[in-house]
């Protein structure tokens, strides 16, 4: 994929605000359809996690501005919600790539995984001049 399929800014979007590949799916599946209201125990079925990941995926997203709790809040439902219409904007364009170029939007969440593994294994790294 070449750098002009993928601008700088969804580049950074990506890399900045979509921290893992079920994050993301999560995401597109309620972006699917704005009206269907989510529960953890369906979102976990949909995308074969535990109820427990699957809420806190809900719970990321929503922290994240890209979904809000259904009203009564106490029913703990969610749904796509985007908090200004230029996130929403950035999370179509992604869908719109994500279906085109799967592997690649893969690719570069997993080197941003990898780049903080990295950077936290190297917190812990014993120095000869320690």
């Amino acid at each position: 994929m070449d750098r002009a399929t993928f601008s700088e800014d969804l580049r950074r979007f990506v890399l900045t605000s979509i921290p893992s590949v079920p994050f993301l799916e999560a995401l597109l599946l309620l972006r699917a359809d704005p009206r269907q209201q989510w529960h953890a125990d369906t979102l976990a079925r949909r995308l074969y996690i535990s109820e427990r990941v699957a809420h806190g995926l809900l719970e990321a997203l929503c922290t994240a501005g890209m979904a809000g709790q259904c009203e009564p809040a106490a029913t703990g439902c969610y749904r796509y919600q985007p908090a200004s219409p230029a996130l929403q904007a950035r999370i179509d364009t992604l869908a719109e790539l994500y279906a085109r170029h799967l592997v690649e939007v893969t690719n570069l969440i997993h080197s941003s995984l990898d780049r903080k593994a990295q950077q936290f294994a190297d917190a812990f790294r014993w120095r000869k001049d320690s």
